[in-house]
């Protein structure tokens, strides 16, 4: 049997709310999926992976250079891609779903080719949030009202597990 694989896509900086809230879904996935992928970097991505290692999860951080030492601390396997941004394709591609916090073009990218493979996205962003000026963090938030064909609008983690359950138990 395949493991179950989770992606959470995030900014390389967040707030201390959205820090938190990483944290928090990292912990609530490590109980339902086997393996969490990311960009293995810093903001959202540590933060998440921090969350999943204490709930007992594998983390995989496929990240844009050459240098395993760049991943954060929290990252169990590093797969160092020399891509660069290109390397937000396998983010995406290698999970069974995906989940979006609030980020930045990388995170707009990453939603964008969610929705051209068909992978299912969840988007993440809790009412409390504040809303930071900048297109992507926007369009983020903006999923939530925009009901765009594909993304599963979510405001709470407990939400984003419960979906992330439903999707793999009907895959």
């Amino acid at each position: 049997m395949r493991k179950k694989v989770v992606s959470v896509i995030g900014g390389h900086s967040c707030t201390n709310q959205v820090e938190q809230i990483a944290q928090n879904l990292g912990k609530k996935l490590a109980k339902v999926v086997d393996v969490l992928i990311c960009g293995g970097l810093s903001g959202t991505m540590k933060a998440v992976c921090k969350g999943f290692k204490a709930g007992g999860g594998l983390t995989l951080g496929i990240i844009p250079g050459d240098d395993k030492k760049d991943a954060n601390p929290f990252v169990d396997i590093v797969m160092p891609t020399g891509l660069g941004l290109a390397r937000n394709v396998l983010v995406v591609k290698t999970a069974d779903v995906v989940i979006a916090l609030p980020g930045e073009a990388g995170t707009l990218s990453e939603i964008a080719f969610c929705l051209q493979f068909g992978i299912p996205v969840i988007s993440l962003t809790p009412l409390q949030i504040p809303k930071k000026e900048g297109l992507t963090t926007k369009f983020v938030t903006g999923l939530n009202s925009w009901g765009i064909e594909g993304v599963i609008k979510v405001s709470t983690i407990d939400e984003a597990v419960s979906k992330v359950q439903e999707i793999l138990e009907g895959a």
